[in-house]
């Protein structure tokens, strides 16, 4: 059962890693100059398509920190998949998952920041799943894993975040 359990962390991890990176470089001195919004400021039907937080930084920064954590994960335990393909297609599908919720959340009118329950949580498993699915189709027990296992993950470090005043809500 560990083994299930550790296997599942460590598919998915990331996804994780992209979907964590993003609002932390927000704190970074060489970074924070770079932050072009994802949408250039535009809107669709008078309300912008995924708002400010969504930064070209955090979209970069967070492919790279989750290509590079599967590739690191790659010399700890071989894997017949290639890491870079892998780590790449997890972080960008989960980084899309966030902006398409964003998207919806914008048409919502929930402003920025303020949580969407249970979609916040779900935005980058659902979307890193589907996008690897292109090149890796883990088993079944992997995916309910990952989403029970990540979707805890996600709340408790949304707490951690929380606390350390890097968030101004719990959830």
């Amino acid at each position: 059962m560990l083994d299930s359990l550790f296997m599942t962390f460590w598919y998915f991890l990331p996804a994780g890693i992209a979907n964590l990176v993003p609002p932390l470089t927000v704190h970074l001195p060489g970074l924070k100059q770079w932050q072009t919004p994802l949408d250039l400021g535009k809107s669709y039907r008078g309300t912008r398509i995924f708002g400010d937080h969504k930064t070209i930084r955090g979209l970069t920064v967070g492919l790279f920190c989750g290509t590079l954590t599967c590739v690191l994960q790659s010399i700890f335990i071989p894997t017949p998949y290639h890491p870079v393909i892998l780590g790449f297609l997890l972080s960008l599908g989960a980084l899309g998952g966030d902006a398409l919720k964003s998207f919806f959340k914008r048409r919502t009118s929930i402003p920025p920041g303020r949580t969407w329950f249970p979609f916040d949580q779900l935005d980058y498993i659902v979307g890193g799943l589907l996008l690897s699915r292109l090149y890796f189709i883990p088993p079944l027990p992997i995916y309910l894993g990952v989403f029970f296992l990540y979707f805890g993950l996600h709340l408790l470090f949304s707490y951690i975040g929380f606390r350390l005043h890097l968030k101004s809500q719990p959830i």
